[in-house]
């Protein structure tokens, strides 16, 4: 059961939980949810709030869910590393995956997340931008991430609440 905490109280390494393990990004259309998975994004502070950056490709189904709301999640797991790569790997356009890997969406404050995730960030949309391939200065970036110039889009949003499953 999901209880909410303080911020200010967690202590975990954000580099390993993003890049290691991996993380669901989600929103909400009306009554449909669709998720993806990331092992990129940013846990910080700026503009004196306390703020989780998140990067979607032009072509992801979730990015038509967190452009339509006001708000997205950020879940972090323990483990389920097979589920993850399969939601990462399939469209929700073309089914149901997240019954596919038998993930059970839950509401917190009215935003998805998941009863296998072991944390949420619940995330407000406060900016949002495209990268532009001139503003690469290192442009093997460009050349190595981007061969089909599907730039991200960024968003970045303030964090609201937080809440782990205990």
């Amino acid at each position: 059961m999901y209880k909410k905490i303080d911020i200010n109280e967690l202590s975990f390494n954000p580099f390993d939980e993003i890049s290691n393990h991996w993380v669901l990004i989600s929103a909400k259309n009306n009554d449909q949810v669709n998720t993806m998975t990331a092992s990129w994004g940013q846990l910080g502070h700026l503009w004196g709030k306390n703020v989780a950056t998140v990067f979607i490709r032009p072509q992801r189904y979730t990015k038509k869910f967190v452009d339509a709301q006001d708000y997205f999640t950020v879940t972090l797991f323990d483990g389920y590393k097979k589920e993850l790569g399969i939601l990462g790997s399939r469209s929700g356009r073309d089914g149901d995956k997240i019954s596919d890997v038998h993930f059970d969406i839950e509401e917190i404050e009215g935003q998805p997340t998941f009863k296998q995730g072991k944390m949420v960030f619940i995330c407000k949309k406060m900016y949002s931008d495209y990268l532009k391939p001139e503003h690469f200065i290192d442009d093997s970036i460009d050349q190595r991430w981007y061969p089909e110039k599907d730039y991200h889009e960024m968003y970045i949003g303030e964090i609201i609440a937080c809440y782990r499953n205990d």
